[in-house]
């Protein structure tokens, strides 16, 4: 069930990496520094995670250890980020690559 939600979160991020320039110019987008204090303010969210798309687009994950919210944006070269996702149940996972010796 874990995986899927990892293989959910980064389907909706690569999804949302090709789409940002269009979000771009919906409501949902704003300059990065309120994005990330609204998120903290209203939501108690935080940075958990962060990596570089296509075209110098930054996808960062937010998310608060309190109540379990999370949410992904997307960040455009010239600074307008957008939020492409949000959810509740948030939880950090460190597993292990599976193991692919095959004694079998």
């Amino acid at each position: 069930m874990k995986k899927t939600y990892l293989a959910l979160t980064l389907a909706l991020a690569a999804s949302a990496m090709a789409a940002a320039p269009a979000a771009a110019q919906s409501r949902n987008c704003a300059p990065r520094d309120a994005v990330v204090k609204r998120l903290a303010e209203k939501y108690g969210e935080s940075r958990q995670s962060i990596g570089m798309g296509q075209q110098g687009m930054v996808m960062e994950t937010f998310a608060s250890a309190d109540t379990g919210s999370w949410t992904i944006t997307v960040t455009t070269p010239n600074g307008m980020t957008c939020l492409v996702a949000s959810g509740q149940s948030y939880e950090v996972l460190a597993e292990a690559l599976p193991n692919t010796d095959s004694d079998a």
